[in-house]
């Protein structure tokens, strides 16, 4: 029997992704895991240093281990890496009960705005938000930026079995809107104008009370618990990211490794990628980065931060 579950899988050491076109290949990856197992999708946030997803399905941990061997290896053929990537143990969680499954709903969708990299929900393009109620809310693709399908294979792993209905837009994504079940998610959200209500309102009490109502097996949702795992983000932070209240000052992970991958690689360690650096030139990059940055007006960086897009923190 198929049931609803959560999924985490996180990296404090390095990031996930270091690129766009990472976070491309990331989804079109869990999209083929959940394929590959007959499970179904129902939202989705991929950020740099972890991703979430609610699937419905038979085998849970199958469609992460399987999303994970397939983004490994394009990862370290990418930027000449081995070994694993990301925390050995993902975080699973069951969710049974209709405000339990809407409240983790709401979580998963949000993941831009609690990180602080968007003022809203839908200013986050890496999770599932703008899949929901996508004709109701404008927010349909338009086919004349879709993919050739002769092209498709560029941004698929090897003997990739697409169905004909997923298109893929310019980008190499196969879209969300394809891919989720969102039948069955607009079913919990009733309304376009309720699922925008949800995807605006703070977490509160009125959200638990509806939970601890339902006689559930599962934890009242909460941030702290879908983050659970993540035990080494600040909470209060992204509770007061909660409010929207966004700051464009600080550089992203995207930004960063993009600064790091482009620009100073070539110019001063003359590598292709941080992991062909040594550890001397990685130390001497965090130097120049964080006194350059704080020296600027325009952005701002964290220690943690450059320590993971400069994998400072790997035992390599």
């Amino acid at each position: 029997m198929k049931k609803i579950y959560h999924l985490c899988l996180s990296s404090h050491d390095e990031v996930l992704f270091r690129s766009e076109s990472d976070l491309v290949r990331g989804f079109n990856a869990l999209a083929l895991a959940c394929l590959t197992t007959n499970s179904s999708l129902l939202a989705d946030g991929l950020l740099t240093t972890h991703l979430h997803y609610l699937v419905q399905t038979e085998a849970p941990r199958e469609t992460l281990y399987r999303m994970r061997y397939s983004h490994v290896r394009y990862f370290n053929a990418k930027y000449k890496r081995m070994g694993k990537l990301g925390e050995k143990k993902p975080f699973c969680l069951e969710i049974e009960g209709f405000h339990h499954t809407v409240a983790a709903l709401n979580y998963v969708n949000r993941q831009g705005l609690h990180h602080g990299l968007a003022p809203t929900p839908f200013g986050y393009k890496h999770c599932s938000a703008n899949a929901i109620f996508g004709k109701q809310l404008g927010k349909t693709s338009t086919t004349s930026s879709m993919m050739p399908r002769n092209q498709r294979y560029k941004f698929l792993p090897e003997q990739s079995a697409v169905p004909d209905n997923f298109r893929m837009d310019a980008s190499g994504l196969l879209l969300r809107e394809d891919v989720i079940d969102t039948a069955q998610v607009e079913s919990y959200y009733g309304t376009p104008r309720n699922y925008l209500f949800q995807m605006n309102k703070i977490g509160d009490e009125s959200s638990r009370k509806e939970q601890q109502e339902e006689r559930s097996s599962t934890p009242v949702i909460t941030l702290e618990l879908i983050e659970q795992g993540t035990p080494t983000l600040d909470i209060g932070q992204l509770m007061r990211n909660e409010s929207g209240k966004h700051n464009p000052q600080m550089i992203s992970d995207l930004e960063l490794c993009e600064l790091i991958d482009a620009t100073l690689l070539p110019k001063y360690c003359r590598k292709t990628t941080i992991y062909e650096t040594s550890l001397s030139q990685r130390r001497y990059l965090f130097e120049m980065i964080w006194n350059n940055l704080w020296a600027s007006r325009h952005k701002r960086t964290t220690d943690a931060q450059l320590r993971r897009c400069l994998c400072l923190n790997t035992k390599e």
